[in-house]
């Protein structure tokens, strides 16, 4: 089979590949294309833009024909990069973690403002990740807060990895460290965060997900159980045990999820004491509890 890129302009390969998306109906074809191209020849914007005119050689031709086939059969372009921005920061993926998504970043902004309002005096704050994933939650905040350290805990070797690779790269090591054990059975504090992106979709309801997200996200990151709480019912009770005194746990929820999470918490001798934070949808994506001085 002919690779339709061979000899096209940039420019015009550009072009053919943002018509290609949307006959597979891409959400976002014109901005897939771009980016694909980009990585594809080591081009930014402006150099997609200078070189408009210029020929692909054989090898650029083929990769952006890989790259088009991956798109066009579901793979995310943020799996197909490898990388993905959140917070401003670029992360390294791998199939143990989740993409990281903008609705995520609800949660350190919770995590944030709340933390602004804590009392810590004669030692460095202390910050857990539960389910740590790339990293993107801890070191968003760790980047946020000099002072800070921060452990991430996750069941998956290759996602602590990931994490820690994210770290190093972030200029971020020295003040992180990566543990492997189920949410915070390794852990003994005390922490004045506790923050997680937890698997929160029931069961039941994986093989209704979008294809990008169901092939391509480890399941492990996505399935909550019958109900969706399961996740939130082991960490809630560790997490009140490890908190400093004045502590939060802050956690990402599904749609519909939050009165719920806020009851686990309460049951858990946690006080929800702030409503939850919603993400740009106005969905109520971050919910937090504080572990109230005695």
């Amino acid at each position: 089979m002919s690779n339709p890129f061979t000899g096209q302009s940039i420019e015009n390969a550009r072009r053919a590949l943002a018509a290609q998306l949307k006959s597979a109906q891409s959400d976002e074809a014109e901005t897939d294309a771009r980016v694909l191209l980009g990585a594809a020849l080591g081009l930014n914007l402006t150099g997609l833009i200078a070189q408009a005119a210029r020929p692909l050689t054989e090898a650029e031709a083929s990769q952006l024909a890989q790259f088009a086939q991956r798109r066009i059969a579901g793979e995310p372009v943020a799996r197909i990069l490898g990388t993905k921005e959140f917070w401003g920061l670029p992360f390294r993926l791998s199939e143990a973690t989740l993409v990281p998504r903008p609705d995520t970043e609800t949660v350190v902004e919770l995590a944030l403002e709340i933390f602004r309002g804590l009392k810590i005096s004669g030692r460095r704050p202390l910050i857990a990740d539960i389910g740590v994933g790339s990293g993107a939650i801890l070191l968003a905040l760790l980047h946020e807060i000099p002072d800070a350290f921060g452990i991430g805990t996750d069941v998956s070797l290759t996602a602590l990895d990931t994490a820690r690779d994210n770290a190093v790269t972030l200029g971020l090591a020295g003040r992180a460290g990566f543990v492997a054990c189920s949410y915070l059975a390794a852990l003994r504090g005390p922490f004045d965060v506790i923050v997680s992106n937890p698997p929160y979709i029931p069961s039941a309801e994986i093989p209704t997900l979008s294809l990008e997200v169901r092939e391509h996200d480890p399941l492990l990151a996505l399935d909550g159980g019958n109900d969706g709480y399961d996740a939130y019912r082991a960490l809630i009770p560790q997490a009140a045990e490890r908190l400093a005194p004045g502590g939060a746990l802050i956690v990402e929820a599904g749609q519909g999820q939050a009165l719920t999470i806020e009851t686990l918490m309460t049951a858990g001798a946690l006080t929800v004491d702030r409503p939850s934070k919603a993400d740009l949808a106005g969905i109520p994506r971050a919910v937090s509890a504080r572990k109230m001085p005695p």
